[in-house]
């Protein structure tokens, strides 16, 4: 089974071209609370997408889902999770929650009317999953490296790999059933950490979801549309091509490629401090 990959993207026509090629999710992304300050001086995706743009991109979305990750659980929530349904997301999506009760509020909000899913981005949410798995329906879970290496005080986000708490996520996961994701990917032969590595990775936790990150296709530095159908093709087809390769792979295999994502990360994170 191939990864579910997602696309933040809220141009209508490139996520036609999105799903065409072969994207399983479009992601409109409305959380702004709390982000930049989190994120100070990162150089992440800082969305100013809105409720319009769920209308705007539903209507073309015949094979791809369309997820919307909506702000952090607040006393406005209630009515934008409302908001965001009755627009037509199929998929919400709670970022960085952590306690029981703000879990607790995203569900009864959501009422079973859509998917839902749990962006588990700090030590706080780490430290009471095991209490969310057990109490809470809920449809999947992604782990948001970004955010969660900030948390703990790290210097790179691939940190959580080497250092074995995305180990031990995904075993809880895969124990109670529930589907999940980490990170995000670059193009095949690109990003701090090859893109090859990173999907091996997927596929030895046994993780199904992954996000395309902005380096997989920056439509702010791509020409033309043209050229985005082009880069999208040409890409997905690459990265499928790919997975399929990885599926068949011996556990062994993984094994080493993990040994080399270890070292890979300890040799960046040197180079970043110094240490």
């Amino acid at each position: 089974m191939s990864l579910k990959l997602m696309y933040i993207t809220n141009n209508p026509d490139v996520a036609s071209i999105a799903q065409k090629c072969g994207v399983d999710r479009i992601w409109i992304d409305l959380e702004t609370y709390g982000k930049e300050e989190r994120q100070k001086g990162i150089d992440t995706v800082k969305s100013h997408h809105t409720i319009d743009d769920i209308k705007k991109i539903k209507p073309f979305m015949n094979e791809s889902e369309l997820l919307v990750r909506v702000n952090q659980f607040n006393e406005s929530s209630i009515n934008e999770i409302d908001s965001v349904i009755d627009a037509g997301a199929d998929i919400i999506m709670l970022p960085y929650w952590k306690t029981i009760d703000e879990v607790e509020g995203f569900i009864k909000a959501v009422n079973g009317r859509c998917k839902t899913t749990l962006l588990l981005e700090n030590k706080e949410a780490v430290n009471i999953i095991d209490d969310v798995i057990k109490l809470f329906d809920f449809d999947e879970i992604h782990i948001g490296l970004n955010d969660l290496h900030l948390s703990y005080g790290m210097t790179f986000m691939f940190e959580l790999l080497a250092n074995g708490l995305v180990d031990k996520l995904c075993e809880k996961f895969k124990a109670a059933g529930i589907p999940f994701g980490f990170g995000g990917i670059a193009r095949l032969g690109h990003g701090d950490i090859k893109a090859e590595l990173i999907i091996k990775e997927h596929y030895r936790l046994g993780s199904t979801r992954a996000i395309l990150s902005r380096s997989f296709c920056d439509i702010d530095k791509t020409e033309s549309i043209g050229m985005i159908d082009k880069l999208f093709s040409e890409e997905m087809k690459r990265l499928r091509d790919f997975e399929n390769d990885v599926s068949s792979l011996p556990k062994e295999s993984l094994d080493q490629n993990h040994e080399m994502v270890i070292r890979t990360v300890e040799k960046i994170v040197q180079d970043r401090t110094g240490v």
